[in-house]
């Protein structure tokens, strides 16, 4: 029987990171993956047949990968910033990349006044003082939640950290802001792939993820597309001397904390320790073990082509309006009612989305002709569509929402989005949607759960975690390095690190 110093389940960009470390620290590591490809979510291919484009089929942009990791493993990875931060039609409201007098002007367009705009300037001074101060901290063990408010408490508001961590986000948001319109944009980074409600403490956690990435909080695009980020990973692990193996699911997971076993189409292979980078809940059945319910995913992705940007009703240029986050129905009182119908089990009657267009930051993966065409990828992200609601008839309740929202965006276009879809070589237009359960049967996500499940604060909520990395298990071979790891979620690289440290450190 084969062995190795470790043995990595699943290939996502997590598992690659952490198979790069270890390698480049003398280990011996076997990556096994069950799809043809690595890179997870994190991936980018030709989605419409005869057409040169190379899309970011699942996970879009990057926030939550550190500087540190991209020097460590020496990347090659060039992460662009966008034109504009985002526009809701509905309102009218533009919100520059750093906010200026055109964004004043927008507020004060919305509210009459300059007084809301003022508010929106100290939350997010406030957000990115508490960014610099939490995000270096994602990349060492874990520290006291007392240690944490130490750090936030230094840099930042006395009230910050009650206001983000403590009380549930929509109070502090109802008393931040007065307007529904500008309390829905910030909402938003609450709700992203987790249904909730704003008051409810899930929605903090998914938030403070959203806005902490690298000290900035800022989301950035990938050059090249997600496929450029897993290309670089998988060539740091392979130079480093990392062998990966594609095709290759996993059945069997075997550690009793000095040694392990791993089994693989009908092979076996031996290792000091595993990592986990699959759903807890699939190393749980492969482990022999129960395991509890999973968080409901709650998404809808709609990646399209188009041959022209659409001009928007409101004047803003096409090139700003889809350049950063377009909100489509994503106002306070819109995201809050479509929560609470969708966990009765209905349909949300109005479906909050939002919306942005790659290709205006980044071209290149277009091919050259069609760039000089004027073609553009157009990507759209629903809210508040849990899994459940799909269980009945997957296929066609897809197909409905699809329609619901072109005509939701419709309703802000001078012309019909389907009017500018580009066609593929056998005349369809190119869209393509994805729901929760298409992500749990083409990626292994759980109830299409893009985090793994629910997310975790990033501190050490019990005494003993304190020090400790946050992706140990019951055993003390076996380590979680997936988007299921404490820190873990997004297209970070983060739990993959941490689970490397932890093998270095035993």
């Amino acid at each position: 029987m084969d062995s190795y110093d470790v043995v990595v389940v699943g290939g996502g960009h997590n598992a690659l990171v952490a198979a790069a470390y270890l390698a480049r620290a003398g280990r011996s590591v076997l990556v096994l993956e069950k799809l043809d490809h690595v890179g997870g979510a994190a991936v980018s291919e030709q989605a419409f047949p005869g057409v040169d484009a190379r899309l970011s089929r699942y996970s879009y942009l990057v926030s939550l990968l550190p500087d540190r990791i991209v020097a460590d493993l020496g990347l090659t990875v060039a992460l662009r910033s966008r034109a504009a931060s985002s526009y809701t039609p509905a309102g009218n409201l533009l919100v520059e990349r750093t906010p200026g007098e055109v964004t004043a002007a927008s507020f004060r367009a919305l509210t009459g006044s300059d007084a809301e705009f003022e508010r929106w300037q100290r939350w997010y001074a406030d957000l990115e003082a508490l960014a610099a101060a939490l995000a270096p901290t994602l990349l060492e063990p874990l520290v006291s939640r007392q240690h944490a408010r130490i750090r936030v408490d230094a840099v930042a508001r006395m009230r910050l950290w009650e206001q983000v961590f403590e009380r549930p986000l929509g109070g502090t948001l109802e008393e931040l802001f007065t307007d529904d319109v500008v309390r829905g944009v910030v909402a938003t980074d609450g709700l992203i792939g987790t249904h909730t409600s704003v008051h409810d403490l899930a929605a903090n956690r998914c938030f403070l993820y959203h806005v902490i990435g690298n000290g900035t909080g800022e989301w950035k695009v990938p050059v090249g597309g997600m496929g450029a980020v897993t290309g670089e990973l998988v060539r740091a692990a392979r130079a480093a001397g990392a062998e990966i193996v594609t095709g290759a699911e996993v059945s069997r997971v075997d550690a009793d904390g000095k040694t392990a076993e791993v089994e693989y189409d009908g092979r076996t292979v031996g290792a000091r320790f595993v990592l986990s980078g699959v759903a807890p809940h699939v190393l749980d059945a492969l482990r022999g073990k129960e395991s509890g319910p999973v968080a409901e995913g709650s998404q809808l992705k709609v990646n399209m082509l188009l041959e022209r940007l659409p001009k928007v009703r409101g004047g803003v240029d096409p090139k700003l309006a889809f350049a950063g986050t377009l909100h489509l129905d994503e106002s306070y009182d819109q995201l809050e009612t479509a929560y609470r119908e969708s966990a009765a089990g209905q349909v949300p009657t109005v479906l909050p989305a939002e919306m942005y267009c790659h290709t205006l930051t980044d071209p290149s993966i277009l091919a050259p002709d069609l760039v000089e065409r004027g073609w553009h990828t157009l990507t759209l992200f629903g809210l508040h569509t849990p899994a459940a609601l799909f269980e009945e008839d997957n296929d066609g309740l897809r197909q409905r929402l699809v329609d619901r929202y072109l005509r939701a965006l419709n309703a802000h276009l001078e012309e019909p989005v389907e009017d500018c879809l580009a066609r593929d070589a056998e005349g369809r237009p190119c869209l393509e949607a994805r729901s929760p359960l298409d992500l749990e049967a083409e990626l292994g996500l759980p109830r299409g759960n893009i985090f793994h499940g629910a997310l975790a604060w990033p501190f050490a909520e019990e005494e003993d975690e304190v020090g400790r990395w946050g992706v140990e298990t019951d055993v003390p071979n076996l380590f979680v390095c997936g988007a299921g790891a404490r820190r873990g979620g997004g297209v970070s690289g983060i739990g993959g690190h941490n689970a490397a440290m932890a093998v270095l450190e035993r």
